[in-house]
């Protein structure tokens, strides 16, 4: 008897299932019957009744049937994004791969090369951005975009399943839920963004939250229930004279109210520090119309914005034209604040028929709006694809660093930028004006020495504002600097600067290498693993690859010492000559000991320590190396190329001074003893102040003329620019980085060449 009940149970729950699968299928194939995509059901077909036979017998963790994932993944792809045929059967198969026995070759066998190629691109892609092995699946997200760049639909799709496994996230345990959620919110939320699927992204952001902060979620959602009489009502009222003006224009349209979600509210919250209750803009109105033709849709526009401009005072500050110029997802509309007359700003969001689909569907709508079938994507969705291959052309050595990378853009706003002929250029929120040099060309980006923004000098630093025009400076004599890592703010720069260095380092690495070999064999020494690691250690360097770079940038030069000590190390019982050199290294050793043990602050070395073994009649050499254990005072402030002498003062440090400074001559009288000679070898690595004071006869252009010299011709940096006019008389404080006397001798004569500049000195 209870086998029986038992057989029974099992046929009832699977003609259920039956049903429930079949009911899917037929809503799937009505929302697909619908759209404006050819009718190609027969292949749809197939692809469900093939997807169905290859998961049959499995079910999920909801207790549901495992096609039914496929087909709520191609119902979205089909309703929610108005994907074709090729997508619908892509999102069908899309797991067929992974979960069984079949093979990409069945796949492209049966359904064609296209189709097998997006699910090859999905199965490639399977599972999450983080967990355990948080940089292979960096890489995994990697995949995805090279797979993206081929083909826009691969990441469609991967939304389309993780918005799916979001809605279904409740069967999952808690911390699976908050790696899921994480994993949203950190990628997905903001790749459904940047490809303009607002709607989307919004459903993904509240679902992440409900399951990362749930108390919150409930909290926000239940004052929006509340307050919900309160807004229809304020709707009604604002929206009922509106309705008057454009009736009397004949227009066709529908005005919605948008309430914004819950995750929106939240992060305004959090960002602001303010209350619910303290958020104003909670509601927004929207008024979509149909234009009379597609020519004349931003001109309906503005005549919808001045008619409800008559009705109500507008903010002067919160207007916003993403009607002529799109944003770079696509999304278009004129945006207007106005003042209701219950004393609350409102903002109105006026879109045609064709803008509201692209704002909800975004890159997906555009292709119902090409000519002929398929269309192709927007040219925007093909520069940003272009982005990304450029940013995947070179490797980063960290997928989770490439992962950031690629965030950067993600998240990012949008500004417009002109280039000097008045192209306009779509950059990032918080782009510089090296990152516009990038975005220009790779090759502008590596040489460019600086940038006019508005026709005035800027660094490469400077942050772009919305409408700057930007013309950028550049010379075949600049090179990629690594400071510029530092304020670089999109992917595509950092990527580019970081790859440029990496070349770089390695060539440099390649010539520390061949130097210190040449070295060692010169000594009759083999490059072994156990000579570099001691030579590291020699020198304070961590890694060898370090050291190599080190030797080709000649801040390391390799001495008798270093023989010595390896030689030491090597054969403590050596015989011949060598035991008959005396080994000063062990007083170095204790002296550097001492040294550590006296700083302050771990990051800044300390000062050299003159002994009693200090030879004070040898030559002191200042180099890349020492230079920060040596004092440097105000009063001469030397840079290399000045004749120099140190001087050790009564805490037997050394102070370099120029010789010919003032103070340094009452030293010498005085204090003759505690004066050695000291010389510069220094590798154009480190930079140091010098000032400039220049006077001259004012006029229009002077000052221009003489920064774009220093700034722009020979790439120096200016930290400082004081300047002062009175009766007609120009005088000026320039201070400086420059890396030696050389560098000022050259700024000083080509500033001598410009007309009613009078007097070029240095001050000391």
């Amino acid at each position: 008897m209870d086998e029986t009940n038992h057989t029974n149970k099992d046929a009832e729950r699977e003609a259920a299932d039956e049903k429930m699968v079949n009911e899917a299928f037929e809503r799937l194939l009505e929302s697909y019957l619908n759209s404006p995509h050819r009718r190609k059901v027969d292949i749809i077909t197939k692809a469900f009744h093939f997807a169905r036979q290859a998961h049959k017998g499995v079910r999920r963790l909801s207790g549901e049937p495992y096609i039914m994932h496929p087909l709520s993944v191609a119902m979205i792809a089909s309703a929610e994004m108005g994907l074709g045929s090729t997508s619908i059967c892509s999102a069908l198969l899309h797991d067929v791969v992974e979960d069984t026995d079949y093979t990409v070759e069945d796949i492209e066998t049966i359904f064609g090369q296209k189709v097998a190629q997006i699910v090859d691109g999905l199965t490639k892609i399977s599972g999450g951005i983080f967990g355990d092995q948080a940089s292979a699946q960096a890489e995994n997200f990697k995949k995805l975009l090279l797979t993206m760049s081929d083909d826009i639909r691969v990441i469609l799709l991967k939304i389309c399943d993780r918005l799916h496994n979001m809605r279904t996230l409740s069967s999952q345990p808690s911390n699976k839920q908050y790696k899921i959620a994480g994993e949203t919110l950190y990628i997905y939320a903001p790749l459904a963004n940047r490809l303009g699927l607002n709607k989307i992204k919004n459903e993904l952001e509240d679902l992440s939250f409900k399951y990362e902060h749930p108390s919150e979620y409930e909290s926000i959602k239940e004052r929006l229930a509340i307050t919900e009489q309160s807004r229809n009502t304020l709707f009604q009222e604002f929206t009922a004279p509106i309705r008057e003006s454009l009736d009397r224009m004949g227009m066709k349209y529908v005005i919605k109210a948008r309430v914004k979600a819950p995750y929106s509210i939240w992060t305004k919250m959090q960002n602001k520090h303010v209350t619910f209750d303290e958020i104003y803009d909670i509601l927004a109105v929207r008024i979509i119309f149909k234009p009379e033709s597609r020519e004349t849709e931003i001109d309906d526009c503005f005549k919808i914005y001045v008619a409800i401009n008559k009705i109500y005072d507008s903010h002067p500050d919160r207007m916003r034209d993403w009607a002529n110029q799109p944003k770079a997802n696509g999304y278009q509309a004129l945006h207007v604040t106005l003042m209701s007359k219950q004393g609350q700003w409102i903002e109105v969001q006026i879109r045609s028929e064709r803008m509201d689909d692209i704002a909800e569907q975004g890159f997906a709508a555009h292709w119902k709006y090409k000519s002929g079938e398929g269309g192709g994507e927007d040219t925007e969705l093909n520069d940003w694809l272009h982005t990304i291959k450029e940013i995947l052309d070179d490797p980063q050595p960290d997928a989770m660093d490439f992962l950031d990378t690629i965030k950067l853009n993600l998240f990012a706003s949008e500004i417009f930028v002109f280039t000097p002929k008045g192209e306009m250029r779509t950059m990032p929120a918080g782009s510089t004006a090296l990152d516009f040099a990038f975005q220009i060309h790779t090759f502008v980006g590596s040489h460019c020495i600086g940038a006019k923004v508005n026709h005035k000098l800027v660094p490469l630093s400077h942050k772009l504002r919305s409408g700057d025009q930007v013309e950028i400076l550049t010379s075949k004599s600049q090179h990629v600097d690594p400071s510029w890592v530092n304020f670089a703010s999109t992917a595509k720069a950092k990527a580019k600067i970081q790859a440029i260095l990496r070349r770089s380092n390695r060539e440099i690495q390649k010539t520390g290498e061949s130097t210190l070999r040449e070295f060692l064999e010169a000594h009759g020494l083999e490059l072994t693993s156990g000579a570099i690691e001691r030579l590291c250690e020699l020198h304070d360097i961590d890694k060898p690859e370090k050291f190599y770079l080190a030797l080709g940038n000649k801040t390391i030069i390799l001495s008798e010492r270093d023989i010595d000590e390896l030689l030491e190390r090597k054969a403590p019982a050596a015989t011949g000559w060598r035991r008959l050199v005396p080994s000063f290294l062990s007083g170095e050793k204790k002296e550097k000991e001492r040294d550590r043990q006296n700083k302050g602050d771990s990051d800044t070395p300390a000062l050299i320590l003159v002994t009693k073994d200090f030879n004070r009649k040898k030559t002191f050499v200042v180099n890349d190396d020492n230079i920060r254990r040596l004092v440097f005072p105000t009063c001469c402030r030397p840079i290399p190329g000045d004749d120099i002498l140190g001087f050790i003062d009564n805490k037997n440090h050394i102070i370099i001074h120029r010789r010919d400074c003032e103070v340094a001559a009452r030293l010498k009288s005085s204090f003759g003893n505690r004066i050695i000679d000291a010389k510069w070898d220094m590798h154009r690595r480190t930079l140091f102040d010098a000032t400039l004071q220049v006077t001259g006869i004012d006029r229009i252009g002077l000052l221009n003329e003489v920064t774009s010299i220093i700034s722009s011709q020979f790439n120096v940096n200016m930290q400082k620019l004081v300047i002062s006019c009175r009766d007609g008389i120009f005088e000026g404080i320039i201070e400086l980085r420059v890396y030696d006397r050389q560098d000022m001798r050259t700024i000083i004569e080509a500033l001598k060449k410009l007309d009613d500049l009078k007097e070029i000195n240095q001050i000391q």
